[in-house]
């Protein structure tokens, strides 16, 4: 195993050598604190890149390696110590680690939770929230900071397209031009660093076959394929619809609704999808409204579910869904007596945040409903202003003490209101 795990580690060395990358957003104060930090996110969304840009930052940057291996096949929790071994063999003694998808090994904990014991810093990514919430709640409590990573925000965009000169000005006529078509290929080419590259679909049916298979499937040794893609097809074709657990079971075939709530579970912890819950006083009652499911990336969206007729406001609150995501917060969705607002933000038990997606404003109909939809959640949480994110309308509608403002989704992504 020593001469195997030599190889694989001078085999990484140049991992992400000659990549392309922009420098994402971490905090320079958890370079220098005690904590284990924890990176998790959906696979191939610059996890390893920020990895590798933190370990460019730190004096000794040498113990890495990438747990995402067909060779490590037969690594388990006894050769974490050969591991240690080996670093100290190649590169002497050092008091840093870096360790990529290392929840494909069981009871990584354990060995993470020795090196913090001896004062060594580590920084960790995962692909999985469930086995990673699971083992850091039991066993490593108290010692960990854990981030969450994205596919690229508009800003990210901008910056690898090379136009971040819009990102601080956009007055005149031309900046305004080329942030709104900046904001029109976002919007469909999302933020997946190496489909960005290479803009060739076969990147997001590898990504998507490899979450499906690799980290559904195989993970959760689940045996029915079609079951899992006809639901996944499906909740991805209606993004943003109020679903429940037994209409999706009638929907893909499927006797009983828990297997329908326990495939979602499993692709939600892949990061591939998230559902959101009805904002409810009686949390009982939260837990029986129906969810709605957004995806991780408008990309995804556009090339795995169904072409709908009036997708482009579907994508757009796809988009501002995970936008409020990277922001932080619970997010929520408001429907009370026919008045809807697509989300509620809270922070711990208070409500900090209303917004609402409409592409096009263009009817007094769609107008009224919109309002009405966000003026009744912020009188039912005591908010004194609200959002309505659109494609290109911008107003401000006064309302005594209260405000509403429309505003462009480019204008709300880059200005973080």
């Amino acid at each position: 195993m020593k001469q195997l795990l030599k190889d694989i580690i001078i085999d990484q060395r140049n991992f992400l050598a000659n990549r392309k990358t922009i420098k994402r957003t971490f905090p320079e104060s958890y370079l220098k604190n005690e904590e284990i930090i924890i990176i998790s996110g959906v696979r191939r969304c610059g996890k390893s890149v920020l990895l590798q840009q933190i370990r460019e930052r730190l004096p000794q940057n040498d113990y890495f390696f990438n747990f995402d291996d067909d060779r490590l096949s037969g690594f388990s929790i006894e050769h974490f110590q050969e591991l240690y071994e080996v670093f100290i063999e190649l590169y002497g003694e050092q008091n840093y680690f870096f360790f990529d998808e290392i929840q494909n090994i069981p009871g990584w904990e354990h060995f993470v939770k020795r090196l913090y014991n001896a004062g060594k810093k580590i920084f960790i990514t995962g692909s999985n929230a469930r086995m990673l919430s699971k083992e850091l709640g039991t066993y490593l409590t108290g010692c960990y900071i854990a981030i969450e990573l994205y596919p690229f925000s508009f800003t990210e965009y901008l910056t690898f397209t090379d136009r971040s000169h819009l990102i601080e000005n956009v007055s005149g006529t031309v900046a305004r031009g080329e942030v709104q078509r900046a904001f029109s290929e976002y919007f469909r080419q999302g933020g997946f660093p190496l489909y960005l590259k290479s803009e060739d679909d076969i990147v997001l049916k590898t990504l998507y076959d490899n979450i499906l298979y690799k980290d559904v499937m195989v993970r959760n040794q689940i045996v029915n394929e079609r079951e899992v893609k006809e639901m996944v097809y499906y909740v991805i074709s209606n993004i943003g619809k109020p679903l429940t657990y037994s209409s999706l079971s009638k929907v893909i075939g499927v006797k009983n609704p828990t297997t329908v709530k326990n495939y979602l579970e499993f692709i939600e912890n892949t990061y591939l999808l998230f559902s959101l819950t009805k904002l409810d006083f009686s949390v009982k009652a939260q837990l029986r409204n129906p969810k709605k499911i957004y995806a991780i990336d408008n990309a995804l969206v556009s090339r795995l579910g169904f072409h709908f007729t009036g997708e482009e406001g579907r994508l757009l609150e796809n988009l501002v869904h995970i936008e409020l995501r990277r922001r932080g917060g619970e997010i929520f969705y408001h429907n009370s007596n026919g008045a809807e607002c697509d989300f509620i933000v809270r922070n711990g038990f208070q409500v900090i945040q209303a917004v609402q997606v409409c592409y096009l404003m263009d009817s007094l109909e769609t107008r009224e409903r919109e309002i009405k939809g966000i003026l009744d959640a912020m009188k039912t949480y005591h908010l004194s202003e609200g959002y309505i994110i659109t494609n290109t309308h911008e107003e401000d509608i006064p309302l005594g003490n209260d405000i509403i403002h429309i505003i462009p989704a480019w204008k709300w992504l880059l200005h973080h209101v």
